[in-house]
This record gives C-alpha cells, structure tokens and sequence, in this order.
C-alpha cells in the first residue's frame, strides 16, 4: 500500500490516486483495472465526468478476480452544482453508488461551494451566458451531505475548489456534526497554494491536489500557455533524480503532505506515476519548484464569475 494520509475521522487515503476526469468512458475501464494492478489503491471520480459506471466496472473486474478487497479500496465522487439542494443530495449520491455499483463511497465531496438551477444541464446558464443559481447555500447542503454519513452511505465528507472563507464558514456553522476531511484544489508548481494549503492542514483538514501536471489534455488549453511537462527548470530536476518531469510533479505534492491524482488512460503512465516512492526531494529542489508560482489556473470557473459564492475572488 502506498504511503497515506490520515484524514481527521481516522481513516487513511492513500497519497496518490488515479483522477479520472476526462477520461473517454471507452478508455476509463481499463485505465482504472491498469491503475489497481500497479498498486493503486485510491480512484478520483465525480458524477459530472459522466464515466462513473465504467470506473465501477474497472474496481469490480479487480474485485472479482481477487486482485483487491472493496475495504482495501479508497473510492471518491462528488455532489454535482445542480444537486444542492436539500431534497437533492440523497439522490444524487444514491445515482452515484448505483453506476459504480457500490454500496458507500469512502468519500464524497461538494464539487463546488455553488449550487446551480436544478436540471438536466450540467451548467444552466441565462440568455446572458451567466450561470443561474439555486436557492441553496453550500451550508444547507453541508447538512445535507452530513446527512449521508449517518446514513452510512458515505463513510467521509470533504469539499472542493472552497476558498479560506468558505471553508471557516463551514468550520463555524452552528450545530456542526462532521468537518470536511479534505479540500480538493487545483495545485501544480505554477499555482503553489501555499497560504491555502496552510490554513487547511491547521484546521486538520487534508489537501488533495487536482491538475498536477498542470491538465495538459485540457480541452481549452491555448497556443503559448505555459506548460509543466516542458518546463526546462522541472527536466532538469528530473534527470539530476533520473525521474520523468511528471514523476518530479507528483512527488512534489507528496513533499507537501498533499495528496496527489493524476489523470492517464495510458498504462505505461499510470505506472509510471506511481513509482515515486523511491526516491525523496531535496529541501532545496522543493524549493526552487515552489518558486515557479505564477498563480495561473488551468480551471478558471468562468462559467460561473457571476455566482455568489465565486471562489477565487478571495486572495485565497
């Protein structure tokens, strides 16, 4: 088992895990089977990548064939926007565990601190172009997914993409019953998150690192956009530690205490980015990556700059 997180009700989740974003529901499967087989034991996923039954059928065929225990598995969804309203989270969730096929999630978190116009879009939005809200807040719907927990259909909570305020907000509501265990952000060597990473990790809350390579697959990625993978300063950490530069990414998370999912169909790798055990960073070579921050973001949320609970206004 892989190296691994204690998340504040006591359970582990391993450091690094298979994101699964993006990935074409004919590929999914097996990208998910090469990943459980090469050791990993923690799988990122989300109802709004529309590939949730084919990632269930990936953890069942390495079930079935005895290559894993479901309890030795770590498996992540999340609440999608246009369900946060109080009557719609159990049921959203419960569409989840049915295409994974799976009787509870080890952890689900809110996608994001903004609820959207129930519906079947993903991203309603006005004649405008601006996103149309719900009538929730990310509080209620908090209690709701709280909710689940005692219901026993999620054994953790977490949230993601939740700024500072966002997140004492959730710390202070009244009546509380169960804090988020992680807060899942986008975090690479040109977005560092330092003040963010800080403040989650004093309040007992764990780090999970999205786009770590920087989404290079990125559907809207743009001609001259800087790009991780190419970075001459990253290649030449890699080679002095005769790794790859996506290894050297990875690690860099794990230096940090912050856990890491990066994305592949490809099994070589999805191999390859598991093997970063073997080696340490240097105090120094964290960093010279940590000097890299630009504070430049591959997810944007434009969709959604006219939502009152916009995260990344805030300086963090």
């Amino acid at each position: 088992m892989a190296s691994a997180l204690t998340l504040n009700t006591g359970a582990r989740m391993p450091i690094i895990g298979l994101g699964t974003w993006k990935s074409k529901p004919g590929e999914v499967t097996e990208a998910v089977k090469a990943a459980i087989l090469t050791g990993y034991r923690h799988i990122d996923g989300a109802h709004v990548y529309q590939n949730e039954e084919e990632v269930g059928a990936g953890v069942h065929a390495m079930i079935d064939q005895g290559v894993v225990k479901r309890e030795e598995l770590f498996i992540v969804s999340k609440l999608w926007c246009t369900y946060h309203e109080r009557s719609l989270v159990r049921g959203a969730c419960e569409k989840t565990l049915s295409d994974l096929k799976l009787d509870y999630l080890d952890l689900y978190l809110m996608h994001f601190p903004m609820g959207l116009k129930p519906g079947e879009e993903f991203f309603p939005r006005d004649s405008e172009g601006n996103s149309i809200p719900d009538n929730s807040t990310y509080l209620e719907t908090w209690e709701e997914m709280e909710k689940l927990v005692d219901a026993g259909l999620v054994k953790a909570i977490g949230i993601s993409n939740f700024n500072r305020s966002q997140i004492e907000a959730v710390l202070n509501k009244p009546g509380l019953k169960y804090k988020p265990v992680t807060n899942q952000i986008e975090c690479h060597p040109y977005l560092t998150q330092e003040k963010l990473i800080n403040f989650c990790h004093s309040k007992g809350i764990t780090v999970t690192a999205y786009s770590p390579l920087g989404s290079p697959d990125r559907p809207w990625a743009k001609p001259g956009d800087p790009s991780l993978l190419e970075e001459p300063k990253i290649r030449a950490i890699a080679d002095k530690y005769k790794k790859t530069a996506a290894q050297i990414l990875i690690r860099f998370h794990i230096e940090r205490n912050v856990a890491v999912i990066p994305k592949s169909v490809n099994p070589k790798r999805i191999k390859e980015n598991f093997q970063v055990f073997d080696f340490k960073l240097s105090k120094e070579d964290v960093n010279t990556i940590m000097s890299f921050n630009r504070n430049w973001r591959t997810i944007t949320m434009d969709w959604a700059l006219n939502h009152k609970d916009f995260p990344l206004n805030a300086e963090y």
